[in-house]
């Protein structure tokens, strides 16, 4: 009696309807939806359909226009209690109540999905509000909570509908999908359910959408028999799970990472010391016997390998679980149409009908090469994620050894790239892509590709026998020592065919539109083919392959505008002429009037961030060439080459070199910015090798002056070399970058900086003695707020 009173007292204060006695009072029915609301947010009234009265619960049903739904969740709720066994009952009513609610989920994708309102979808809503999820929830899991004896065995189509039901839901109803995913051991128990054939889809499904807003990322290594569970997966499913894979093994904050500052990064990590839940979970991937085969496997497989479905409507089942929009769709009509096309240009009119018989005999064909796709963009995420990880040699020895990049080579010219796609906007590295699946396709391959050649030695399976034979000529030409990694390459690895991986990508890249944003992705590929130690052979394989040229007319005579394209062209461009002799000729043949070389300088300074890579390639080039060859040749190279000429002008580096500290700050530096900085760096570190670095302090001091404002450029300068320590001394990686990119060791590095930090204000390369004392602002903390 005391908690009912406390109820009602609860209730009252609350403005809430009366909850003891409302239920046998019929003017009280329309208080229904805000008892049980109520009842859930507080713990006192009813939770539950099953407290309230049936009676009621019609009477009720007929002005609301509930459908029926709370009786028969009622009913439902009844016949699953673990003492009665209507099982088979249970099935029968989730028979009547699922298409109540797949009819609104089907409104819901077909709409596509603008807002989960009460109003468009009344049945999905009442279904949940009258506990219908929790109940399809507890009648799923109640197996594993029952004493061995007593289990009952629940059929395969029961807890089909049961799956479908949830999902539905999800799509429909806010607040559903969060609401599953807080329950941790619901989600460890749908993978359970992957086990069975009959259910997998579904299962796959759901847990695709719930692990999509959970917010503490699952543990791979929680998931019951995880090994066993892969190991019964066929290659299709397999596929599928890479979807859901791919949400455990990204990390969760990285959506935009190039603009995330270094700041905020560096304070993140000291916070997270050890290895984060998604770098576990690549562990345990790794560790699960055959997996990486397995997926090379599904990676390189052809379309005339995949096995045939026995039927056209089974084919179409398997769709559900990739019918997330139109696009796939209209992609698959597309093909279907297109290979018609193809067969039935010369018909009569008279063979018409005979045409349309044929469209829809291919579409089963044509929808089995967009399954392919479809599973190929999903394993290729999966496999371009661990490539980046921590375990990344480990990865890279297990793909070199199962034969992933001549597969993938194999594929390019009948899949991958079977023709050229429409162009798409361009999407940041780990945005969420709503693209076609043929374009997401040749997304994930060049972000493979770049993953796999950048920094390792592997990178020459990229090419075949004898493109690595040329290389090798290459080498003996110029009279120098072939690189050791060429040499160890295993042949029996390497690409087979006419043309390597490397050869085609070239091939391609030349043919793309001007406009198409694909150019980014396959600058950034070719890119990190030479990025590392700079390779003279890789880089004369490249240019005699007019790579240069292609370059150069699309930042000169098509005058690109896209940032992202112009930013990964000028790191390219950058990489492909360091301390290449021969580049710098051809690049003042192609550039071969005053107008062109201004169209190429107005490209390099619209955005310097964009462009420093290139301008500290050039700037490293120009010091290479003067310290090996003798004055008289020198000159004539730099007379020569415009570029080089205009960039050995003292007043031009010093004008990139104002540019380059003043456009960047500690608290906005990222990692796409902090090239800047580094680039400013080596710009200082030639100058002090040739004792002028006072002289370059002094001109950054009378900038300031002559801009009326005293200390901006030093000051700031010295806050980011004081970043600049904090940040690299303690990253081994970045700090082999540096010397790889620039061939000046990393000790050299460190102590210009120390000498700029010096806090002599009488040493003549300390920053501090350029800067008056009254303007001085160097002990700013720059700590992350």
């Amino acid at each position: 009696g005391v908690a009912a009173i406390r109820c009602e007292a609860m209730a009252a204060a609350a403005g809430c309807p009366e909850i003891v006695g409302a239920a046998s009072r019929p003017g009280r029915a329309q208080n229904i939806v805000p008892r049980l609301q109520y009842g859930r947010y507080t713990g006192c009234g009813p939770t539950r359909v099953s407290q309230i009265p049936d009676s009621l619960l019609r009477e009720r049903d007929k002005t609301a226009k509930w459908n029926g739904i709370p009786h028969l969740v009622q009913k439902l709720y009844s016949n699953s209690q673990p003492n009665n066994d209507g099982l088979l009952l249970c099935h029968g009513i989730l028979k009547e109540i699922a298409p109540l609610l797949s009819m609104e989920a089907m409104a819901f994708v077909t709409e596509d999905g603008k807002g989960a309102q009460e109003s468009k979808f009344p049945n999905t809503h009442v279904f949940d509000l009258f506990g219908g999820v929790d109940l399809l929830v507890e009648i799923l899991m109640r197996p594993t909570l029952a004493p061995q004896k007593k289990k009952q065995k629940m059929s395969e189509d029961l807890i089909k509908d049961c799956l479908s039901i949830l999902y539905n839901t999800c799509i429909c109803t806010d607040g559903v999908t969060k609401r599953l995913s807080e329950r941790n051991d619901f989600v460890l128990f749908l993978f359970t359910l992957m086990t069975n054939k009959k259910t997998f889809l579904q299962t796959a499904t759901l847990i695709e959408d719930i692990l999509g807003v959970k917010k503490e990322m699952i543990q791979l290594e929680d998931i019951p028999n995880l090994a066993n569970l892969v190991a019964s997966f066929d290659q299709q499913q397999l596929a599928n799970f890479c979807r859901i894979l791919s949400v455990t093994i990204s990390e969760l904050d990285t959506g935009n990472d190039d603009k995330h500052t270094l700041l905020a990064k560096n304070a993140q990590q000291k916070k997270s010391a050890g290895p984060s839940r998604a770098e576990i979970n690549q562990v345990t991937l790794l560790n699960i016997p055959g997996f990486i085969e397995r997926l090379c496997k599904l990676a390189t497989r052809k379309v005339s390998e995949t096995t045939g479905t026995s039927n056209f409507l089974q084919e179409l089942e398997e769709w559900y679980a990739w019918l997330d929009h139109a696009l796939v769709l209209d992609t698959l009509m597309h093909i279907a149409t297109e290979e018609a096309d193809q067969s039935s240009s010369t018909e009569s009119a008279d063979e018409s009908v005979l045409a349309a018989s044929q469209l829809r005999s291919r579409l089963p064909q044509s929808m089995k090469i967009m399954h392919e796709i479809m599973y190929k963009v999903e394993v290729l995420y999966v496999l371009c994620v661990l490539l980046m990880g921590r375990q990344r040699n480990q990865v890279h020895k297990m793909l070199a050894e199962f034969r992933l990049i001549p597969g993938l080579n194999n594929l390019f010219d009948k899949l991958i790239w079977r023709k050229h796609s429409t162009n798409h906007v361009l999407h940041g590295q780990n945005q969420i892509c709503d693209c076609s699946p043929e374009i997401s396709l040749k997304i994930q391959f060049l972000r493979l590709l770049q993953s796999f050649s950048d920094h390792h030695e592997n990178r020459y399976l990229l090419l075949n026998s004898q493109e690595l034979n040329e290389l090798g000529a290459i080498s003996l030409k110029a009279n120098i020592p072939e690189v050791e990694a060429v040499v160890n390459t295993d042949r029996a690895l390497i690409c087979d065919g006419k043309k390597g991986l490397l050869t085609r990508l070239l091939q391609v890249m030349k043919r793309e539109p001007a406009e198409s944003s694909f150019r980014f992705w396959q600058a950034r590929a070719v890119e990190s083919f030479l990025r590392g130690v700079t390779s003279y052979a890789d880089q004369m394989f490249l240019l005699k392959r007019g790579l240069l040229e292609h370059i150069l007319f699309c930042i000169i005579d098509s005058e690109c505008k896209s940032r992202d394209v112009l930013q990964s062209y000028f790191d390219l461009l950058g990489e492909l002429m360091k301390f290449n002799i021969d580049a710098f000729k051809r690049f003042n043949k192609y550039v071969n009037t005053d107008e062109k070389f201004q169209i190429f300088l107005n490209q390099i300074n619209s955005s310097l961030v964009d462009s420093n890579m290139l301008v500290r390639c050039i700037v490293l080039s120009l010091d290479r060439f003067e310290s090996q060859t003798d004055a008289v040749k020198v000159a004539e190279v730099i007379s020569q080459c415009c570029l080089l000429s205009y960039v050995s002008r003292v007043e031009n580096r010093l004008s990139f070199l104002f540019r380059l500290i003043n456009i960047i700050q500690v608290q906005t530096l990222t990692q796409e910015n902090v090239s800047c900085l580094n680039s400013s760096l080596v710009i200082l570190m030639l100058a002090r090798r040739k004792g002028k670095l006072p002289f370059y302090l002094n001109a950054l001091q009378e900038k300031e002056l002559c801009e009326k404002y005293p200390g901006f450029l030093l000051n700031n300068f010295h806050s980011l070399l004081r970043f600049w320590q904090e940040h690299y001394l303690n990253k081994d990686k970045d700090s082999t970058c540096l010397e790889n990119s620039s061939c000046i060791s990393f000790s050299y590095w460190k102590e210009t900086v120390s000498l700029l930090l010096c806090p002599d204000r009488t040493a003549p390369c300390a920053i501090i003695s350029y800067i008056d004392e009254v303007y001085m602002n160097i002990d700013k903390d720059f700590s992350e707020d």
